[in-house]
């Protein structure tokens, strides 16, 4: 794919002329930004603090708007306006985006406001366990990773390294359980992502400080229904009969085994599987069955998901699994729905590019190596609906800990300052650079 900014090329050949008697100048605006950063700590962290007290499972729309009430504020402190965006559309609370800057290298930044921890929840209290771990519901996925990035935006608004930069925040209020359709529910961050240059991610990751998101895998599901002729069992394989819905579901998903197995990255699971002479799977996922061991089944649902590195890689799937249903036993039928799903982000040039330059710039801040995560341990993650539009995405810059989830979930805090520093610079060193992306 080519795609041409051709505002970031403007500046790119500007930034190369000026590029040498602008170094001192850069320098010393990192070290304003590093020192910033420095001084936000202690509010950051009482921000982090009262964002996670509030429960916004994705279903409770009030907490997931004061949530978002919560930061406007903060953002309106910081300088920065700030737009509510009902989610009606697609039944769920909304998003809440924000956005500074008029020239320069365009910048999208994507979190969520939402948790997995319902108002049910035992897990709902703030708590610090040590001097570096704190624990709470959804303190690393990713209400750590918001604050982080408010503050990125403070630190460059206030040191003046905003003037080459444009900048989107995109708060979705529902990745955890998203709305549909879907296409209305992540139509904001899409057209944000058509309009930006770079897509950075404030995710947990993997939780690993030394690594970085530069690939995901999508995720959408699938649902097969298959039909055969019922019968006595007595007669299963004889012609006029055929082998029933059970056979055909089997033949169906083994063959997807072998066909599409071996394939690096890809993933295919039926995690959900009911048949007999009636066979119901319901939206909330429960699945009721009657048959009887002497009749010849007549029909099988089987609900599962897959997951591809790339669009590539989902379209031959689809193809393969499509081609191996419509190939069917005696006297059976079976067919094959797609579902709406999260679109895969492929390891591109780009995205290895930026990761690069955040690997160096932790490097020099003293943080070590950061490596690319391993694309099977990156579960799907809103950063891929940039997929296609952005030159160069990263994710998982946000708060890491253990426990995502789960009523363990605890942040390393030792990360909190460190993913600010790490960010910002990013930021700012792609917006004046004149070599790292190329038309």
């Amino acid at each position: 794919m080519v795609v041409t900014k051709l505002n970031f090329i403007v500046f790119c050949a500007l930034s190369f002329v000026f590029g040498n008697n602008a170094a001192q100048a850069n320098a010393d605006t990192e070290a304003r930004i590093l020192s910033l950063i420095e001084s936000y700590q202690l509010k950051a962290r009482q921000l982090l603090r009262e964002s996670v007290a509030i429960n916004s499972g994705t279903m409770n729309f009030d907490g997931v708007k004061l949530v978002a009430e919560h930061l406007k504020e903060a953002y309106l402190e910081a300088g920065i306006e700030t737009e509510w965006l009902p989610g009606d559309e697609f039944g769920r609370a909304g998003h809440l985006t924000a956005q500074i800057g008029t020239h320069g290298v365009k910048f999208v930044l994507i979190g969520h406001l939402d948790t997995v921890f319902s108002q049910e929840s035992e897990f709902q209290a703030y708590q610090e366990v040590d001097e570096f771990h704190h624990k709470g519901p959804g303190i690393t996925d990713m209400k750590g990773g918001n604050v982080i990035m408010l503050h990125v935006l403070k630190a460059l608004k206030e040191s003046g390294a905003l003037q080459n930069m444009q900048v989107k925040v995109i708060l979705t209020g529902d990745e955890e359980k998203s709305g549909k359709p879907l296409r209305a529910a992540r139509a904001a961050l899409i057209e944000a992502a058509k309009w930006a240059d770079v897509a950075i991610g404030f995710e947990d990751g993997d939780s690993d400080p030394r690594t970085a998101v530069i690939a995901r895998r999508g995720a959408i599901s699938w649902t097969l229904s298959v039909k055969g002729r019922p019968a006595h069992s007595s007669q299963i394989f004889r012609e006029g009969y055929g082998d029933g819905a059970i056979y055909e579901a089997a033949r169906i998903l083994n063959t997807f085994r072998e066909r599409l197995a071996s394939l690096p990255n890809l993933t295919f699971n039926p995690g959900l599987i009911v048949g007999g002479t009636e066979s119901h799977i319901g939206e909330d996922a429960n699945a009721t069955a009657f048959g009887k061991a002497n009749v010849i089944a007549q029909t099988v649902k089987v609900k599962g998901d897959l997951r591809a590195l790339s669009p590539e890689q989902l379209s031959l799937a689809k193809s393969t699994m499509l081609a191996i249903t419509q190939q069917n036993l005696a006297l059976t039928s079976a067919e094959l729905v797609f579902n709406e799903g999260y679109p895969p982000l492929a390891p591109t040039e780009g995205n290895k590019k930026l990761l690069a330059l955040f690997n160096q710039i932790s490097l020099e801040l003293g943080y070590g190596t950061v490596e690319a995560v391993n694309p099977r341990n990156a579960g799907a993650a809103d950063i891929s609906f940039t997929s296609g539009h952005v030159l160069m995405a990263i994710d998982g810059l946000g708060l890491m800990g253990d426990g995502g989830h789960t009523i363990h979930e605890t942040a390393d805090m030792r990360t909190f300052e460190q993913n600010m520093k790490r960010a910002a610079l990013l930021m700012y060193r792609v917006a004046n650079s004149s070599n790292l992306i190329e038309p």
